[in-house]
């Protein structure tokens, strides 16, 4: 059940963050959706095979190229879902901070207290 509600949120942070930034196009809540469940499976199967690849540059930019594999990561996304689309790999870097931030703060949200 948790999953689902990530997803929704995520879903929802995606489609938030395309009404406002320009650059980026999302069709309906539907695609937001499929987004947000792409964006999941590439983040849990190719992301880590671009870490490990780019290790030694990740390392010399103290890890900041981090944020180019994310946004690699939302360009793949972009290529493989019909209407969701993304301008630059400049506005994918700005979309993934913004997504990155909104996931934690709506994340911390559904975190329960386990005292």
């Amino acid at each position: 059940m948790k999953l689902i509600t990530k997803l929704l949120l995520n879903a929802i942070a995606v489609f938030v963050i395309a009404y406002f930034l320009n650059g980026i196009h999302v069709d309906s809540y539907i695609t937001a959706l499929i987004v947000a469940i792409v964006l999941s499976v590439l983040n849990l199967f190719v992301k880590p095979v671009l870490i490990i690849l780019t290790l030694p540059i990740t390392i010399v930019t103290l890890g900041l190229f981090l944020l180019i594999i994310n946004a690699l990561i939302i360009l793949l996304a972009d290529n493989l879902i019909d209407g969701f689309s993304v301008s630059s790999i400049w506005i994918a870097v700005l979309f993934s901070i913004l997504l990155s931030v909104s996931q934690s703060v709506l994340h911390a949200l559904l975190k329960d207290d386990k005292k």
